[in-house]
């Protein structure tokens, strides 16, 4: 089995980075741990997040020149390893510093459990850390980090 990615964007999602990154240029994720800005996916000009070297590079999507990379702290990485992050968008306004704020949509995580042969898959391809990135390693791809809806990664509730 080949190693699942890490992250997933939603199309709608990867649109409105592509509008951000047209404005800002490249662009970086950091997955909020919760306090004051929940546990949004945090949009960033790349680099004006200072990544720690045990910090957690859970991909680079493929939007836009270069890609974005989405990051999370290592002790939030322990607890969501088992987890798909999946980068949506909805209406709403972003949290703190995150770029989408001013535009009337804001960056949503949502989460699919791996299987155990994803899991199993994954056991062998150990994380990147930034002290790992800070040395050129990046994160396996499979295919394209994009899927039409949320829907295609991760099954939502019934309303």
């Amino acid at each position: 089995m080949d190693t699942p990615n890490r992250a997933l964007v939603t199309e709608a999602a990867a649109e409105l980075l592509r509008s951000l990154q047209q404005r800002h240029g490249a662009l970086m994720f950091h997955q909020s741990g919760g306090c004051c800005d929940g546990s949004s996916p945090m949009c960033y000009p790349d680099g004006d997040f200072i990544v720690g070297d045990r910090d957690i590079l859970l991909a680079v999507l493929d939007v836009g020149d270069g890609g974005v990379p989405v990051w999370i702290s290592g002790p939030q990485f322990d607890a969501w390893k088992h987890t798909q992050l999946v980068i949506d968008v909805v209406p709403g306004r972003g949290g703190g510093f995150s770029l989408e704020a001013p535009e009337g949509m804001r960056f949503l995580s949502r989460g699919r459990a791996f299987t155990e042969d994803e899991n199993r898959a994954l056991s062998v391809a150990p994380p990147v850390t930034g002290a790992d990135f800070e040395r050129g390693v990046r994160p396996p791809s499979n295919g394209t980090h994009i899927v039409a809806e949320g829907v295609d990664a991760c099954a939502m509730p019934l309303k």
